[in-house]
C-alpha cells in the first residue's frame, strides 16, 4: 500500500498534502483562465444556465494536476493501485475535455462514448485491485466475501455512479466544488478513524483542490471546471470511498459513504426516476436537479448553494455518527 513506509508524522504528511494541492490549483487557474479566453474555450449562457456572460473552462487541468502532483510526490513507491488510478483518471479527464470542447461550440457530445470511457476507467481501477469485496456480519465479525462477478458489478456501478452524480451537481457557482469538499472531508475523517492512511491522503488532497478551486468558482464564478473537472472529482470520491469507507463494512456502516455523498446520490436518483416517468432520456440535461428546484421556489443562487451545503453537512455528520456507532 502507498504511504505505509512513511516515517514522517502522518499529521505533517496530511498538512503538506493539503497545502501543496491547494497552492497548485491557486497558482495554475489564473494562467489557465487566460489560455481558455484566448482559445475561446468558454461556457456560453443558455436558457438552462444561470450565468449571463461567457465563463472560461480549463480549471479541470489545475484540478487534475493539483491532485496528481502531491499524490505522486508523497507516494513512497509505485504499485498497481496507483497506476490504475492514474490511467483511469487520464481517461476521465480526456473524455471530459472532449465533452467540454463540444459544449463550447454549442454541440452535444454523444452519451455512449462518454459512458464507455467512464466505465472503462472504472474497470481499470477494479483491475488494479480497488473493489467492493464484501461486508462483515454485525456482532459475529464474520466476513462475507462477495463472488467475483458481484465485486466487479458493485465496483463499476459505484465508481461510475459517483462520477456521474457529482457531474450532474455542477449547476451553480460554487455548488459542486463545495459539496465535494464536504464529502471529501467526511471520507477523510472516516479514513483517519479506521486507520487508513492511503484513503486519508487522497481525501485531504481532494479537499485542497476543491477549496482552491472554490476561490475562483464562488459567485460570480471566474472559471468553470466543466465535465472534465467534475467527473474527475467524482471519480476520485468513488475510489476513496471504495478504498476506505467500504473496507470491512457491516450491513449498517455500508450507509456511511452513501450518506457522505448523500446530496448528489439522492437527488440524482430522484432526477432519474422523474425523467424515466416523463419519458425523457436520463442523460439529457434539464432543470430537474435540486439546485434548479430551489431556484424555482424563490431562493437566490447563493441561498440555494448554502442550503445544499447545509443538507450535505447534516448528511455527512450523520454518516460519521453512524460510523462511530457501528
Amino acid at each position: 500500500m502507498l504511504f505505509q513506509n512513511s516515517k514522517e508524522p502522518k499529521t505533517l504528511l496530511y498538512a503538506v498534502a493539503f497545502i501543496l494541492s491547494m497552492i497548485i490549483v491557486l497558482v495554475l487557474i489564473p494562467p489557465l483562465r487566460r489560455i481558455a479566453l484566448r482559445m475561446d474555450f468558454v461556457d456560453r449562457p443558455t436558457s438552462r444556465k444561470i450565468h449571463k456572460e461567457p465563463v472560461p473552462h480549463l480549471a479541470s487541468i489545475a484540478i487534475f494536476l493539483g491532485f496528481m502532483i502531491p499524490y505522486i510526490l508523497l507516494s513512497k513507491h509505485w504499485d498497481k493501485e496507483m497506476a490504475g488510478i492514474i490511467i483511469g483518471s487520464l481517461l476521465i479527464l480526456g473524455i471530459g475535455m472532449i465533452d467540454d470542447w463540444y459544449k463550447t461550440k454549442g454541440k452535444d457530445f454523444g452519451a455512449l462514448p462518454k459512458t464507455l470511457i467512464q466505465v472503462s476507467a472504472a474497470v481499470i481501477v477494479y483491475s488494479a485491485g480497488i473493489s467492493f469485496e464484501g461486508m462483515s456480519v454485525p456482532f459475529s465479525g464474520h466476513m462475507i466475501i462477495f463472488p467475483e462477478w458481484l465485486q466487479f458489478l458493485l465496483t463499476i456501478l459505484w465508481i461510475f455512479g459517483v462520477t456521474t452524480v457529482i457531474n450532474f451537481m455542477d449547476g451553480l457557482d460554487g455548488l459542486s466544488g463545495g459539496v465535494s469538499a464536504i464529502s471529501a472531508l467526511t471520507l477523510f475523517i472516516v479514513a483517519i478513524a479506521k486507520g487508513q492512511p492511503q484513503s486519508a491522503i487522497m481525501a485531504i488532497i481532494l479537499i485542497g483542490i476543491t477549496l482552491g478551486y472554490l476561490k475562483y468558482n464562488k459567485p460570480p464564478a471566474k472559471i468553470y471546471m466543466g465535465d472534465a473537472g467534475a467527473t474527475f472529482i467524482g471519480f476520485m470520491l468513488g475510489i476513496i470511498a471504495l478504498d476506505g469507507a467500504f473496507k470491512q463494512v457491516t450491513v449498517i456502516s455500508i450507509l456511511v459513504p452513501v450518506l457522505a455523498l448523500g446530496v448528489p446520490i439522492f437527488d440524482n436518483i430522484y432526477v432519474v426516476i422523474k425523467r424515466h416517468l416523463n419519458g425523457q432520456p436520463v442523460y439529457k440535461a434539464d432543470r430537474s436537479q435540486i439546485h434548479y428546484r430551489l431556484l424555482s421556489w424563490g431562493l437566490s443562487p447563493k441561498q440555494a448553494v448554502l442550503f445544499i451545503y447545509l443538507i450535505s453537512a447534516c448528511l455527512s455528520l450523520s454518516s460519521i455518527i453512524l460510523m462511530l456507532l457501528s
